[in-house]
């Protein structure tokens, strides 16, 4: 080992949730990596100690490199927070499948081959920390947003099974399903909805979910506890959630049937 401190890599930490995570765990004493495609706006993570890394969940190339990176620095990964990601709005009959392959590569794919290229030092050193940021949306899904949601349904099934799997190594996988927080991430799934399906037969429907947004939500720290509660416990849950409304939507779609479902998420499009 470098040093005594564990190593921790975090994806999607130009801004948001990952860059909060980053800087919490900075903060939590861990040597932290910060992995985006925009390393100039990572800038506060160096200026707090954290080491900066330009890492793109598309390209398969530069995953390699960031963990190449770590690893050659560290001699270990022992923490890898999945975080980056975005939301692929749009009915989907408008959306090009080509986004749809997108979504899928930057939400799933890349978090996988970057989770692939980890494991082995997790398990030379019997030791790993495995948190992937999915989504109360992993859980059920909204009109508008069927490819990201998918893309989180994914993530949740490729979660279960990489859990029994790496659990013998000692290598725990722990899922953060966060509600509405306060973040880009907002902005970007508005203006893709419109973007594609603005003009056509599904604009009212846009209109609607565009004036579901501005709700006050809790800033990206609500999920940062989440992942630190994680780190810390010794037997960590396999779930956390938290942010706008994550309980109650939880908590109704367990009990809800489909149907009685489906009429309450529409009743918000009327």
């Amino acid at each position: 080992m470098a040093g005594t401190k564990r190593v921790a890599l975090v994806t999607g930490a130009s801004s948001g949730m990952g860059k909060d995570i980053a800087l919490r765990l900075i903060s939590e004493g861990y040597t932290v990596y910060g992995g985006a495609r925009r390393v100039e706006r990572m800038a506060d993570i160096a200026a707090r100690g954290g080491i900066t890394v330009e890492l793109d969940m598309t390209d398969d190339a530069s995953i390699w490199a960031a963990v190449d990176r770590v690893l050659r620095e560290q001699g270990r990964i022992d923490v890898l927070v999945n975080n980056a990601g975005y939301g692929q709005y749009g009915a989907l009959e408008d959306v090009p499948v080509s986004e749809g392959r997108r979504q899928f590569e930057t939400n799933v794919i890349g978090l996988a081959r970057l989770t692939q290229l980890c494991l082995p030092s997790m398990r030379t050193h019997k030791f790993g920390k495995i948190v992937n940021i999915s989504s109360i949306g992993g859980k059920f899904a909204f009109p508008l947003g069927g490819w990201y949601h998918a893309s989180k349904y994914a993530l949740e099934g490729y979660s279960d099974a990489l859990r029994n799997e790496v659990r013998q190594f000692g290598i725990d996988v722990i899922v953060i399903e966060p509600g509405g927080i306060s973040s880009e991430w907002e902005g970007i799934a508005g203006q893709e909805a419109e973007r594609f399906s603005g003009q056509g037969v599904y604009r009212e429907m846009v209109v609607k979910f565009r004036g579901l947004q501005g709700r006050k939500a809790p800033p990206p720290s609500v999920v940062s506890d989440l992942v630190v509660k994680s780190l810390r416990a010794k037997r960590p849950a396999i779930r956390y959630h938290g942010g706008l409304m994550a309980g109650p939507l939880l908590f109704l779609r367990r009990w809800l049937s489909d149907r009685m479902f489906d009429r309450l998420i529409m009743a918000a499009f009327k």
